[in-house]
């Protein structure tokens, strides 16, 4: 099965979702993001074992097209989502729950028995890493895209005082108790695991999300998503010990309409920071990388300071000298991007750490793509990036993307007022008092719906230089030739 795709693939992919989905799953309900083969029965258990069949965008329709007819011919219930979109949502672990990761289908057999026999048939006709690891699940054998875990078919829920609910199973003696999607919960404790007969007797532990090594002892998740996670951790191969980060990429981890996924992902960064580092740009130092179950690692230097979104958060802002100091460094270290030959392609404020001696430290770098070799697929984050950039799948000058994003941070910077996907409001001297003429015209050059108008990044540095008034350190207060202006 190919997981390799075409950009311009997306349509005709969509398309045969929908043929498929009309022939094995024809219920659907409104304002819910699945379709069913069927509807419940009073012949359904309440609850029982689940299988779950992993998938990405990718491999979708051709896993469908293969456990479809046996699952139709058997009257199993199964669910699926309703459009391709909804499972690369449900994928990136950003708008569900973590534990929803990876969950393209899921089987309700009728019986252990059956769920036994189903999870054999389903893992020889479908092919093995077919989509990504399911978080809490228990796999069927490694490598194999069947998982399973015991859980609720019909809705049960427990009623909390505030008029929540959350989803529930009964125990044996009839009681509600809450139905878990988190480590060790795949198999409640009052029963046998069924499937490990198919495993020669052997038990089939859950996926450890917590990469481990023996050099690299992780203590935090930063982050934890579909394409991979995020680690504080602590280097113990070098004397004295080392604080670091340990970023995953995970094999078919959000794999994106042109068959990237996070595996591609933190070893594309790899590359990007090796070379930046080679030209003098001041990145983050990579100390090591390794594998594990298919997943690639990525050990790099932990830089202290916070991020200039949480600079941008705190209650005092930073006055217009200091705010012009900022832009300055910002844009110096984008041309410095741009000379060594890359575009960054993720520029943001949670993207900048600022160091304690002051400095600008750029991070991720997963998308960035090279100057002289335009990435056809878009990348960034909504309002940060240009409408235009973000609906075209065509190569087109990234840079001017990078431009886009800068001028977006300076407006952020200089008014306090996060990006929207709307058209900014300019000129920005309206929004703060105080902000000079000069810089109001650079970042509304920044902002030019025409990306061929917007002014480099070492032009921008230029600028900002001559409006700082020296050469130098910044001064603590604006020249008062500047003030004057309006």
């Amino acid at each position: 099965m190919s997981r390799k795709g075409n950009p311009l693939d997306r349509s005709q992919l969509e398309r045969q979702w929908e043929r498929l989905s009309n022939r094995y799953l024809p219920l659907t309900f409104k304002d819910l993001i699945w379709r069913y083969s069927r509807s419940l029965t009073k012949d359904d258990p309440e609850q029982g074992w689940k299988l779950h069949i992993s998938a990405t965008i990718l491999t979708a329709n051709q896993i469908l097209t293969t456990v479809g007819p046996l699952l139709r011919r058997r009257n199993v219930l199964f669910k699926a989502p309703a459009t391709l979109l909804e499972l690369m949502k449900i994928n990136s672990g950003l708008y569900s729950e973590f534990s929803q990761v990876g969950k393209f289908m899921t089987v309700y057999p009728s019986s252990s028995e059956d769920a036994v026999l189903l999870a054999a048939k389903l893992d020889r006709i479908v092919p093995p890493h077919s989509g990504p690891t399911i978080p809490f699940d228990i796999q069927l054998r490694p490598g194999s895209a069947i998982y399973y875990r015991y859980g609720g078919f019909k809705p049960l829920n427990i009623k909390h005082r505030r008029g929540t609910h959350s989803p529930a199973i009964r125990n044996p003696k009839g009681k509600l108790i809450p139905d878990l999607r988190r480590p060790g919960s795949a198999v409640p404790k009052w029963m046998d695991d069924p499937f490990i007969a198919l495993n020669n007797g052997k038990k089939n532990p859950a996926p450890d999300l917590t990469p481990l090594r023996t050099s690299i002892l992780t203590y935090e998740a930063l982050s934890q998503r579909g394409k991979g996670g995020v680690y504080r951790a602590l280097d113990i191969s070098v004397s004295p010990f080392r604080l670091c980060v340990l970023k995953e990429g995970r094999k078919n981890g959000e794999t994106e309409w042109d068959g990237r996924d996070g595996y591609w992902r933190v070893k594309n960064e790899d590359r990007v920071l090796c070379a930046l580092s080679a030209s003098s740009v001041v990145v983050p130092k990579v100390f090591s990388r390794f594998k594990v179950e298919h997943h690639y690692y990525l050990v790099m230097e932990y830089i202290a300071g916070p991020s200039l979104h949480t600079v941008l958060s705190r209650k005092r802002k930073p006055g217009i000298a200091k705010t012009i100091d900022l832009s300055l460094k910002l844009a110096k270290l984008l041309a410095e991007i741009h000379g060594a030959g890359w575009v960054w392609r993720d520029c943001k404020p949670i993207n900048i750490i600022v160091s304690k001696t002051g400095d600008l430290v750029p991070i991720d770098f997963e998308g960035a793509c090279r100057v002289s070799r335009p990435d056809r697929m878009p990348w960034g984050t909504p309002g940060y990036v240009p409408r235009d950039s973000l609906e075209r799948t065509v190569a087109v000058n990234r840079v001017s993307d990078d431009l886009y994003a800068l001028g977006v941070v300076l407006y952020q910077l200089f008014t306090g007022r996060g990006p929207t996907t709307t058209p900014l409001k300019l000129p920005v001297r309206k929004l703060r008092k105080g902000i000079p003429a000069e810089v109001s015209s650079v970042i509304s050059a920044l902002l030019n719906p025409d990306r061929d108008l917007r002014p480099s990044a070492s032009s921008v540095s230029r600028a900002l230089e001559a409006i700082s008034g020296c050469n130098g350190p910044p001064a603590k207060e604006l020249p008062t030739t500047l003030q004057k202006k309006k």
